[in-house]
């Protein structure tokens, strides 16, 4: 995998960076890096996350799934980092086994997705930490019951990923059901190569053994420097520009399999990086379809704004047919991928004559080596930027006030912010 920082530099770029910033920027990711070696080294919480390519049992997981390979749908119930990494995977390089999420509460989408499942000839992957997390349970609950009413032995098309102890944990003893552990001191945003990510994948074909090689080589392309580390350069120089002013960071991939990694990048960013008033806000897009709905925004709206152009080098080969319409001759032979990345070439041009700062990350293809390379090498820049920004990359406070709000609300206990909920002020025009 290789990066192109060279449209963010200040000459080319507003915001942008100056050259001389750059040493300046890898002299903050040595001392970063020392601080992230350390606490890989002692597999401290989070840090943890990058050693998941070689702490990950393959095997395990493998033999955990063995009564499911054969299965012809797997249906993910989880939430956030419990389904992302896993929908992100299987949509990127999947055999084409279908594979169904429910990670929201909209009783209509659930409705739906439990409608579409025969559920004699589909897997259940439960995912949950603590095995009490109310929109993943609620949603089990009613799978469970859709089981039944298709004459299924839940127990028999069920596997459970959770912590060491809780609800989840209990049930899965109690019914004795296939039960991987979620890693320890890994958030759930950094779980992908781990058994939180890897049960569907199993299930849908992916060469698992791959993707952790992938994770592998990243791992060992990390180094003190930015200029001989990918992951560490897009980490920095996001950060950088966002100090000045690129408050926000576009991922916009040019493959149709990576739509889905969009969506776990945006809380991979978010949820690590958004504390104490700092960090940039992700902005999901896709190449091309986005060119026509977005990019006159990029190029001409405020200037706060980087943007991540993504793509693979070679793509499976589809021939355009020659036609007899003259305006569309040029098109006729060409192949697919190759009008694919013309947008791309352009939209890239355009915003750097408009100098809106981007920035190219290219891998050789969409398989499992290099999906698992840009995984691990997304967290790296992550927890690399977090510890520039000197925020705890790992926690999510926001996030849990709002748990404990709806618990509360929901009737599981009385709590300070449900009744915060119940006493907000409200203006309400009809």
């Amino acid at each position: 995998m290789n990066i192109d920082i060279g449209n963010a530099l200040l000459d080319d770029a507003t915001p942008g960076l100056r050259t001389d910033r750059l040493e300046t920027l890898d002299e903050q990711v040595a001392d970063a890096h020392e601080r992230i070696a350390d606490g890989r080294a002692r597999d401290e919480f989070g840090y943890a996350a990058l050693n998941l390519p070689e702490t990950t049992d393959p095997d395990g997981i493998r033999e955990a799934c063995g009564d499911f390979e054969d299965s012809e749908a797997v249906l993910t119930v989880g939430i956030g980092g419990s389904a992302l990494g896993a929908a992100t995977i299987t949509e990127a390089i999947g055999d084409g086994t279908a594979h169904y999420v429910l990670d929201n509460v909209d009783p209509a989408q659930t409705e739906s997705v439990l409608a579409a499942l025969d559920f004699t000839e589909t897997a259940v992957h439960v995912v949950s930490r603590s095995g009490t997390t109310a929109e993943t349970l609620s949603n089990f609950l009613l799978v469970r019951e859709a089981m039944a009413d298709d004459g299924v032995d839940w127990t028999e098309r069920t596997i459970v990923t959770t912590g060491d102890s809780g609800p989840l944990r209990s049930l899965a003893e109690t019914h004795n059901l296939p039960v991987l552990e979620v890693p320890a001191g890994v958030p759930g945003r950094f779980s992908a190569l781990s058994t939180v990510g890897l049960v569907p994948a199993v299930i849908t074909g992916c060469d698992i053994e791959a993707l952790l090689a992938g994770g592998k080589s990243g791992a060992e392309s990390l180094s003190p420097s930015l200029f001989d580390c990918p992951a560490y350069a897009y980490g920095a120089v996001a950060y950088a520009l966002d100090q000045q002013g690129a408050g926000a960071n576009v991922m916009m991939p040019y493959a149709e399999g990576l739509e889905a990694f969009a969506e776990w990048f945006a809380q991979l960013w978010a949820e690590s990086l958004g504390k104490a008033g700092m960090g940039q806000t992700p902005v999901r897009a896709l190449g091309a379809t986005d060119q026509h709905s977005q990019l006159q925004l990029y190029r001409a709206g405020p200037r706060d704004k980087m943007v991540t152009l993504l793509r693979p080098a070679r793509r499976e080969p589809l021939t355009i047919p020659e036609t007899d319409i003259e305006a569309l001759e040029y098109l006729g032979g060409t192949d697919l991928g190759e009008v694919l990345d013309a947008e791309f070439e352009a939209t890239e041009a355009s915003l750097a004559e408009a100098g809106c700062p981007n920035v190219r990350i290219e891998f050789d293809r969409l398989d499992a080596h290099s999906l698992g390379r840009l995984l691990y090498d997304m967290e790296a820049a992550c927890i690399l930027a977090g510890e520039l920004y000197g925020v705890d990359t790992f926690t999510q406070p926001a996030v849990e006030w709002g748990k404990r709000a709806a618990r509360g609300l929901l009737g599981a206990k009385e709590t300070e912010e449900a009744q915060a909920v119940t006493n907000k002020r409200t203006r309400r025009i009809e």
